[in-house]
């Protein structure tokens, strides 16, 4: 019984951890199309007027399916508001945020999120 308690106590410490992986936090609007030791490429979406919980992306490239306003909240605060068309694309570092979209049409994007240790120049 101790051993339980234990473990159970150790599962709810690393909940925040688990959390900041957008399709654990948001998995109503992030889902996994693919993934292996090098990527993994997620289809996103989302209607007008929903937020994201705070959660963490790898470095990644977004591919825009559809146009859609966007306001991205940073930890410390900052606010980047973005306009995508279809077709753009969006290269990132990695980023913590919070999204909300705040435009009149639904999010729709695919995200190709990069492993860690991965290069976009190797062969």
């Amino acid at each position: 019984m101790k051993n339980m308690l234990v473990i159970f106590t150790l599962s709810f410490a690393a909940m925040p951890l688990f959390a900041q992986d957008p399709v654990v936090s948001d998995g109503d609007k992030y889902k996994v199309l693919f993934e292996n030791d090098k990527v993994r490429v997620l289809d996103y979406k989302d209607q007008p007027g929903e937020k994201t919980h705070e959660h963490s992306h790898p470095a990644f490239v977004l591919y825009a399916l559809a146009p859609f306003s966007r306001k991205i909240t940073l930890p410390n605060g900052k606010i980047i508001m973005r306009e995508f068309k279809t077709g753009d694309v969006l290269y990132s570092d990695d980023q913590t945020h919070i999204g909300e979209n705040l435009g009149e049409t639904p999010t729709h994007v695919i995200m190709v999120e990069m492993k860690p240790g991965t290069s976009m120049g190797e062969k």
